[in-house]
């Protein structure tokens, strides 16, 4: 996988081992990109991070700051590799991500979350989304292409479908 655009262009940077963790594709972060617009300056949260593609990809078009935020450890590890190999700075929390989510006080530009496609708890999501995203904030979301998410206290901006993946951005 490699980094699409920004000062890291062209970068590769790698996935954890094993089939726990599904990457975002190239072209679904570059569509995702293109659907968000410039993110100069913002504050990002990268939910269910795996790889960190998505933070990673928000960072080198120039994301002020990014946490990243997995369960895995693996993935954890590997984030903080790409982190290192690319030269970006971010925070990981290795933990749940409604944990941290619960816990989280700061305030967000842009929230990215790729949960796992059988991932059946966006009404417990939502209320930490809606209370973290910042007034013209964004939140992206990306699930099997059969799924349309709901997050009560946002509005569908655009869902789109990718292949076997949608990408659905929320805004207040």
């Amino acid at each position: 996988m490699r980094i699409i655009a920004g000062s890291c262009r062209g970068r590769r940077f790698d996935a954890p081992k094993g089939t726990t963790t599904r990457p975002t594709s190239d072209f679904v972060r570059e569509t995702a990109f293109n659907l968000i617009g410039p993110v100069d300056e913002a504050a990002v949260l990268d939910l269910f991070a795996g790889s960190g593609g998505l933070g990673l990809e928000a960072l080198s078009r120039g994301a002020g700051r990014c946490v990243f935020v997995d369960a895995d450890r693996a993935a954890c590890r590997t984030i903080g590799a790409n982190l290192d190999r690319l030269g970006l700075v971010g925070t990981v929390l290795c933990q749940d991500v409604m944990r941290a989510l619960a816990s989280e006080r700061g305030s967000y530009d842009l929230i990215l979350a790729d949960p796992p496609y059988d991932f059946a708890r966006y009404d417990g999501l939502a209320p930490h989304l809606t209370r973290i995203l910042a007034p013209d904030g964004l939140v992206v979301v990306q699930t099997a292409a059969a799924v349309e998410p709901v997050l009560e206290g946002l509005t569908v901006r655009t869902s789109r479908k990718y292949g076997s993946a949608r990408l659905t951005l929320f805004e207040r």
